[in-house]
């Protein structure tokens, strides 16, 4: 992750200038450039696929769109940008900008984030995991295929984690998954999924 040397952006400016283009977000004013790899796009998309089939299977009226930026309503000059998001579109109706552009303003509507570590692995396990929170959305996963995560978040010694968080009241509880562990989702209860299942 990079950034980039300009002045700060506001939330509009930043969507006027790049809303279109996944490579940024906005963390509190700060341009993020994300530098997305190969390995790194595959792994977002081996998770997308599988939980789009859980929709299907389910018959759940969800949806996991191929881009789109939550705006956390605490945060001003901030544009987050995650990996693979699941919507419920029966509240959809009830984000103003959507209908517009595939803008967020609140939780009612995400009903599960998804983060594939890179070089702003701090974002995810630290600023991410409370924005979400407060946003009261039900899980958020960290995919950690790299194991880039301090030791704090990951362990020692560093190894491959896929981390669940779910939301109990307002704040996350969380679990660690290595690679041959079957991941439990109390959102997809039937999801058949291991983090080897999803590497590059």
């Amino acid at each position: 992750m990079t950034y980039v040397a300009s002045q700060e952006l506001t939330f509009e400016e930043f969507v006027a200038q790049y809303g279109d283009n996944p490579r940024y977000e906005l963390i509190d004013g700060e341009l993020r450039d994300m530098e997305p790899t190969g390995p790194h796009e595959a792994v977002s998309g081996e998770v997308a696929g599988r939980l789009f089939a859980g929709i299907l299977r389910l018959r759940l009226k969800w949806t996991i769109p191929k881009n789109c930026l939550i705006k956390p309503p605490a945060a001003e000059a901030t544009a987050l940008r995650p990996d693979v998001i699941v919507l419920d579109k029966s509240r959809l109706e009830r984000e103003p900008l959507w209908q517009r552009e595939p803008i967020l303003m609140s939780g009612q509507a995400i009903k599960l984030v998804v983060e594939v570590a890179s070089k702003n692995w701090q974002d995810d396990y630290a600023r991410k995991v409370e924005e979400y929170a407060l946003l009261q959305i039900p899980e958020y996963w960290i995919v950690d295929f790299r194991a880039l995560g301090g030791i704090q978040y990951i362990g020692k010694p560093k190894q491959p984690t896929f981390t669940v968080y779910q939301l109990v009241e307002d704040q996350y509880q969380q679990k660690q998954y290595r690679l041959e562990d079957a991941i439990a989702s109390p959102l997809f209860p039937d999801l058949s999924l291991r983090l080897s299942d999803v590497m590059p």
